[in-house]
C-alpha cells in the first residue's frame, strides 16, 4: 500500500490578501478578549473584493484559482493489503487517533448511553446558560477517544491476551476404544485429546472476554462517531 494525501485546501481571497499586505497592523481585542485584525483591514479586504454589492476582477481571479485547485489524493493498493484488511487499516487508524487526541480543539455530542455513569450529562453540575454544553461534554469525548485507541491498539498487538494465560501447554492425542478406554496405538481407531503430565496451562477466559467486549465496544464507538473525527 502507498497513500499520498496532500494538505486540505484553504481559501485565499481578497480578505486574506488584505491581511497579508497589512501584516504590520496591530491586532484588536473584542469583548471576549479574542484578537482580530483591525476593522480597517477588514474594510480594505471588502474594497479589494469589490464592495458589498459588486465582485471585483481580483475576487473573480481568486475564485477561478480556487476552482482549479485540487487536494492531492493518491492511493495504491497491493493484493495483500486486503488479506487482513481490518488489521491493515488498524495500523493507519491507530496513530491517527493518537494524533487527533493530542491536537483536537473541540468535541462532538456523545450520547450518555455510550459512557460510564459518572461522565453523563445527568451527573454534570447545573449549566449557567441553557445553550451551554454540560460540564462533562468534553470528558465524554475524551473517554470515547481513549476507548477507540485501546481497541485499535489491541487489534495491532494481541499480546494483551498473555496477561490472562499462565503455565505450560502439554496436550497429546491418546489412542482409545469406542468407550474411551486407552488401547494400543496400532489397534486404535479413535483418539482422545488429553492433558499430558507437564500440562499446567491456565487461562482466565472470563477476564479475556471482558477485554474483548471492550475492544468490540471501541470499534462500535468508532463507527458511531466516525463523523466526529475532526480537529
Amino acid at each position: 500500500m502507498k497513500v499520498v494525501i496532500g494538505k486540505y485546501k484553504s481559501w485565499f481571497g481578497c480578505y486574506q490578501l488584505a491581511e497579508l499586505l497589512c501584516f504590520w497592523a496591530k491586532k484588536e481585542k473584542d469583548e471576549w478578549g479574542y484578537e482580530h485584525n483591525a476593522k480597517w483591514v477588514h474594510n480594505f479586504g471588502t474594497w479589494l473584493a469589490g464592495g458589498e454589492d459588486e465582485v471585483s476582477w481580483l475576487q473573480k481571479f481568486f475564485q477561478w484559482v480556487e476552482s482549479k485547485r485540487k487536494q492531492k489524493i493518491k492511493v495504491k493498493l497491493d493484493r495483500w493489503d486486503t488479506w487482513s484488511m481490518d488489521r491493515t487499516l488498524a495500523h493507519i487508524i491507530h496513530p491517527m487517533l493518537i494524533q487527533l487526541n493530542k491536537t483536537k480543539h473541540g468535541a462532538p455530542f456523545v450520547d450518555d448511553e455510550d459512557v460510564p455513569e459518572h461522565l453523563r450529562s445527568t451527573t454534570a453540575p447545573p449549566k449557567e446558560n441553557e445553550y451551554d454544553v454540560d460540564g462533562n461534554h468534553f470528558s465524554r469525548w475524551d473517554w470515547v477517544m481513549e476507548e477507540m485507541i485501546f481497541a485499535f491498539q489491541c487489534k495491532i498487538d494481541d499480546s494483551w491476551q498473555d496477561a490472562f494465560r499462565s503455565g505450560d501447554f502439554d496436550m497429546a492425542w491418546l489412542p482409545v476404544d469406542r468407550e474411551g478406554n486407552p488401547m494400543p496405538e496400532d489397534q486404535a481407531k479413535f483418539y482422545q485429546w488429553n492433558e499430558g503430565p507437564n500440562h499446567t496451562y491456565k487461562c482466565d477466559y472470563d477476564g479475556m472476554q471482558a477485554v474483548e467486549n471492550r475492544i468490540q465496544n471501541g470499534f462500535r464507538l468508532f463507527g458511531k462517531y466516525y463523523q466526529g473525527l475532526w480537529d
